[in-house]
């Protein structure tokens, strides 16, 4: 018996129906039924276009999907909770990202799963490819890797690139915790907060929340509090938190803490909530398994969400992304810069602001108006000074 209200997971009979043959098939945009509309879409027909964009390519853009597709590449080494399953495992998730990009924001994407692990054959593959497609999402590819391959693509194509494991996690954690701070009547501003991973997805919400004006974030890796003592982007992003300079690991780094983020699938002992601030904020994100159970957490932590669709609060980067991408297509942005990402976060919350409440700190990933509401507001801020992810 399901209880009013319960959210209920599918079955595995359900799931792998499902999944049958792929989540997804091309459709026409024109008819196709008689020897006529042949002649239009094929041969000869197609000749007279394929003529005029090489003679003046930019009619590319008019006239094939190109400008309007996202490419969704992963090289499958870290996916979902799963970790290096490898290109082929990890398809069946980009279809499932190809699906939502159409599904909430009317964008055509393709899954592009690489067998490479190699940033510079990654790179030089989706160079040679680029007439192809008009952005990329990179997903579910491993740090320390991440940073440096999206890096490279920025540097290396002239169209939208993001890493959704890293931005996407990243604006739909800020949007969740200015609801979250709206509920309790609180400045962001003055916030305690703990993040533990220092990956992807730790590492980019540590910078977002920064660039929010944030300015006491506290980083854990499995060796605790992170130093200057790191390499790559833990060194640096070291020397930006911490003012407090608190060491040792997240049993030192709770204690008085408002916020606890969760992005490294360790477990989080009850007793160490105790150690918080009243009123306290957990975001317990890892999947499958959060880091704490969100019935333990809310013995001390007076909001609580998860990345789950079976508990209240899911942070689910659905939220973010389709909006961002269509955003930056509408806008013939070259780069998805930070600005782009804060507009973002500020529409999800935007959204959500006036059904606020302890248990819905952001809109339904149904809710019709955020998809619309990110895109334009990504649009608009595109229009700022351009600066690389």
């Amino acid at each position: 018996m399901t209880i009013a209200g319960e959210r209920t997971l599918p079955t595995r009979e359900e799931i792998f129906a499902a999944h049958g043959g792929g989540k997804l098939a091309t459709a026409l945009t024109a008819p196709l039924v008689d020897a006529r509309d042949l002649a239009v879409a094929y041969t000869p027909g197609v000749a007279e276009v394929s003529r005029a964009i090489a003679a003046e390519p930019g009619l590319a853009a008019r006239y094939t999907w190109a400008n309007r597709l996202v490419a969704v590449v992963s090289d499958g080494t870290a996916v979902l909770g799963l970790g290096d399953i490898g290109p082929r495992a990890s398809l069946p998730v980009m279809e499932g990202k190809s699906a939502l990009f159409k599904a909430f924001a009317d964008l055509d994407s393709i899954p592009l799963v690489l067998d490479t692990t190699d940033v510079e054959e990654i790179v030089e593959t989706l160079v040679r490819l680029r007439p192809s497609f008009g952005a990329v999402n990179l997903e579910d590819v491993s740090a320390p890797r991440c940073f440096e391959l999206e890096r490279r693509l920025v540097e290396a194509l002239d169209c939208p690139v993001m890493h959704d494991d890293q931005h996407g996690t990243a604006i739909v954690l800020l949007a969740a915790l200015r609801g979250a701070c709206a509920v309790q009547d609180r400045d962001p501003a003055g916030l305690r907060v703990v993040i533990s991973g220092a990956g992807a997805a730790g590492v980019a919400c540590a910078r977002m929340l920064l660039a929010a004006g944030i300015g006491d974030v506290v980083v854990l890796d499995s060796r605790g509090v992170l130093d200057h003592g790191r390499g790559g982007e833990k060194a640096a992003l070291a020397a930006v938190t911490n003012p407090r300079g608190v060491a040792g690991g997240v049993a030192e780094a709770l204690d008085g803490a408002d916020v606890f983020v969760g992005l490294s699938s360790a477990v989080l002992p009850e007793e160490l909530l105790a150690r918080m601030a009243p009123e306290a904020i957990v975001f317990a994100l890892s999947n499958p398994d959060p880091e704490v159970h969100p019935d333990v957490a809310r013995r001390h932590a007076a909001i609580v969400a998860t990345g789950r669709s079976d508990f209240p609060n899911q942070i689910n980067n659905v939220l973010a992304f389709p909006g961002v991408f269509r955003g930056a297509l509408d806008a013939g942005a070259r780069r998805i810069t930070e600005p782009m990402k804060l507009a973002a976060a500020d529409a999800i919350f935007s959204v959500a602001r006036d059904d606020l409440t302890a248990e819905s700190i952001v809109p339904s990933p149904f809710d019709p108006r955020v998809a619309p509401a990110v895109s334009a507001a990504v649009a608009a801020a595109a229009e700022t000074p351009d600066r690389a992810v």
